[in-house]
């Protein structure tokens, strides 16, 4: 008998179609809470897609796990169409936020799937100032805030991660973390270097690919981002950022 299946019906993101999409149980991966047991931000539009991913249980295609916050959530659909008929693209089913979270979970994450590809990133969370009283979205705040995640435990936390993602045997490709644009409520413009910096560190150590979506961000227009002074964007820009990481997945998987 195969594994077995719960169908879905939902709307297709490219192209409004109705579908029956096939999620394998072994595969579909539970969300879990970031510290404190609330949620990393995470956008209704991002939320939406999320919904929608569907994971392919083709036994003659590679497996291939994306985590990362909700920058990846946005990129995931456009990853899964471009890799159709090469790979079984799966994501974990949450914003993985900082971190802190990803120590929490990241074996829960893996489950007991053989990974041939794990895509993942951490940082835009670790960076973010957040205070209990802000009224932000994500409690973010920059002037009053404490940063979640100090650089240093980053760099500690990314050891650790890095080490139980390379016993799997998977290949590993780390995404350096996204620009962080000026007027960000809880994040100063520029800190994504430094934390893409100590993760570039901990990548040539392990020997880790990396695909740097910061340097494609920065180039990008403003009409790639859904406003100014937010780190998300919008559909093009989505778009763009999936179609490198489908790229370097796709070169992993030959």
């Amino acid at each position: 008998m195969g594994i077995p299946v719960k169908e879905f019906i939902v709307s297709n993101p490219f192209n409004c179609m109705k579908l029956v999409l096939f999620f394998s149980i072994g595969s579909v991966l539970l969300s879990s809470c970031g510290q404190n047991g609330e949620e990393f931000y995470t956008p209704e539009a991002d939320k939406n897609e999320l919904a929608k991913i569907a994971v392919s249980n083709d036994k003659t295609l590679p497996n291939v796990l994306i985590i990362g916050d909700s920058i990846s959530i946005g990129y995931t659909p456009f990853v899964i169409k471009q890799l159709e008929g090469k790979a079984n693209v799966s994501r974990v089913n949450t914003n993985c936020g900082d971190t802190n979270k990803g120590l929490k979970n990241i074996k829960q994450w893996l489950g007991d799937t053989k990974w041939d590809v794990i895509h993942y990133n951490f940082g835009l969370h670790d960076l973010c100032y957040r205070h209990p009283d802000s009224k932000v979205s994500g409690n973010r705040d920059k002037v009053n805030g404490k940063i979640a995640v100090p650089l240093d435990q980053y760099r500690n936390n990314m050891e650790i991660i890095t080490e139980t993602l390379k016993a799997t045997d998977a290949k590993l490709i780390f995404a350096l973390t996204t620009v962080v644009p000026e007027g960000e409520a809880g994040r100063f413009a520029g800190d994504e270097i430094k934390y893409n910096g100590a993760a570039a560190k901990v990548m040539k150590k392990y020997g880790v690919a990396i695909n740097d979506l910061h340097a494609l961000s920065s180039s990008f227009k403003k009409d790639m981002f859904v406003r100014s002074g937010n780190v998300h964007y919008t559909k093009k820009g989505s778009g763009k950022l999936g179609t490198q990481v489908s790229s370097l997945i796709e070169k992993k998987i030959k």
